[in-house]
C-alpha cells in the first residue's frame, strides 16, 4: 500500500477542538452560545444513534443542544409548526430536521420551512440556489468535510482536475459547485456516464459518493490521485459469523490505496467530518446571527 491514509476521526477532532475554543471566545466576550436544535420524528434505529452522538458533541463544544423527538404518527402539520417554533426562538441558530421522515410527509416541505439562516444541513433551496451562484451560503456538512480535507491536503486547489462520482443533492451537486468555487476543473460522473473508469482515470482529485459499495477499483485511480470515499454501504461479512455485516466505502479500499497518493477509509474518514462540520456549521450561524466575523478556516 503506497497512499497516505487520512485520518478523518484525528482531523474531525481537531475542528471540533476549533470549535469549542471559539465557542468559549463567543461566551466569554459577548456572552452568546451557539444553539443547535435537532428534530428526529420516529423510531429509526439508525437516526437514534446519529442523533444521540450529535447531541454529546454539541455539548463537549459547549454549546446549547436540544432535542425534539417525535411520534411517527405525527403529522406533517405538527413537524412544522415545531420548526416554525425554532425558528423564531433566539436560543437557537441552528435547526436540523433528522431524515429520512415517515412516509406521509413530504421532506421537502417540511426542510424548505427552516429559516435558511438556521438551516445548517444547507439543505434549503435558498442555499442550494446561494451555493450553485457562488454566494455566502450554509453548506451541506459532508461536502464541507471534504472540503476541508482537500484544502488542507493541496492548500490551493486551483487548477486540479477534479472528478465527483455521484449527482445527489446531498453530496454530488454541492461537492461539484464547491470545488468549482475554489478553481477546480470539475466533471461529475454517474451511472449514465460513458467510459466512466477513464473520467476517473483523469482525476487528480476523485470523489466518490454514488453509494454502490467498491464500486470504484484501483486501475480506476490515477497513480498519486487523491481519493475521498464519501460512501457507507453494509455489506454482508460471513467471515464474522451468519448474518454479520462490515462498512464498506464507494471504492475497493486494498485497490485504491495501492496507486492513489492518498485516501480516506471507511469507517473513519469522512463520516466523522460530518458531525464535525454540522457544528462548524451552526457556530457559522450564530456569527452571523449576530454580526461578528466568522470563524476563520471553518467555512466554506
Amino acid at each position: 500500500m503506497s497512499a497516505e491514509i487520512i485520518d478523518g476521526k484525528a482531523f474531525a477532532a481537531r475542528i471540533r477542538g476549533e470549535v469549542g475554543s471559539h465557542v468559549a471566545r463567543l461566551k466569554q466576550e459577548h456572552g452568546i452560545v451557539p444553539g443547535l436544535a435537532v428534530v428526529l420524528v420516529g423510531e429509526d434505529p439508525a437516526s437514534q444513534v446519529y442523533v444521540r452522538n450529535k447531541g454529546k458533541q454539541t455539548v463537549e463544544a459547549g454549546m446549547h443542544s436540544e432535542e425534539h423527538r417525535m411520534d411517527a404518527s405525527v403529522s406533517e402539520a405538527e413537524v412544522i409548526a415545531m420548526v416554525e417554533r425554532l425558528n423564531a426562538d433566539p436560543k437557537i441558530h441552528g435547526i436540523l430536521v433528522q431524515l429520512p421522515l415517515p412516509s406521509h410527509m413530504n421532506s421537502e416541505i417540511v426542510i424548505n420551512t427552516i429559516s435558511p439562516a438556521k438551516d445548517v444541513d444547507g439543505f434549503h433551496i435558498s442555499n442550494v440556489g446561494l451555493l450553485g451562484t457562488g454566494q455566502k451560503s450554509m453548506v451541506p456538512c459532508t461536502p464541507l468535510g471534504c472540503l476541508m480535507m482537500l484544502r488542507d491536503r493541496f492548500g490551493s486547489l486551483s487548477g486540479q482536475n477534479a472528478v465527483v462520482v455521484g449527482r445527489s443533492n446531498i453530496v454530488g451537486k454541492p461537492m461539484f459547485n464547491l470545488l468549482l468555487r475554489d478553481s477546480a476543473t470539475v466533471t461529475v460522473a454517474h451511472s449514465r456516464t460513458r467510459d466512466i473508469e477513464a473520467v476517473c482515470r483523469g482525476a487528480d482529485i476523485l470523489v466518490a459518493a454514488v453509494g454502490r459499495p467498491e464500486m470504484i477499483r484501483g486501475d480506476w485511480v490515477k497513480p498519486g490521485a487523491t481519493v475521498i470515499d464519501v460512501g457507507i454501504n453494509r455489506v454482508p461479512a460471513p467471515e464474522k459469523g451468519e448474518g454479520k455485516h462490515r462498512i464498506v466505502g464507494d471504492c475497493h479500499f486494498e485497490s485504491c490505496a495501492e496507486v492513489a497518493g492518498a485516501i480516506t477509509p471507511v469507517p473513519g474518514g469522512v463520516g466523522p467530518m460530518t458531525i464535525a462540520c454540522l457544528l462548524a456549521n451552526t457556530l457559522t450561524a450564530c456569527c452571523r446571527a449576530n454580526r461578528l466575523p466568522e470563524p476563520e478556516g471553518l467555512t466554506a
